[in-house]
């Protein structure tokens, strides 16, 4: 059985090239409680590197990242 995720905001960032998505979730991320989940769209390849370089440096944990197609579903716990 898996733990269900309770996602307090979704962010949209389809289409957006390098950096806006991590600017946007750097921004995005502050606007929910510790111990929160965002949930982020988004079709910018470098997104699979960017993400998971952003969370280490900021204190914030990836806890589940899926791919779609070309739409990469991050699920970021706000630690700090």
């Amino acid at each position: 059985m898996s733990e269900e995720i309770k996602i307090a905001k979704v962010m949209d960032l389809k289409g957006l090239p390098c950096p806006m998505p991590i600017l946007k979730v750097n921004k995005g991320i502050k606007e929910v409680e510790i111990g929160q989940v965002i949930e982020v769209w988004s079709t910018d390849p470098g997104s699979l590197s960017d993400f998971p370089s952003w969370a280490r440096t900021r204190g914030q944990e990836i806890l589940k990242t899926d791919q779609n197609g070309e739409v990469t579903k991050f699920y970021i716990k706000r630690l700090v």
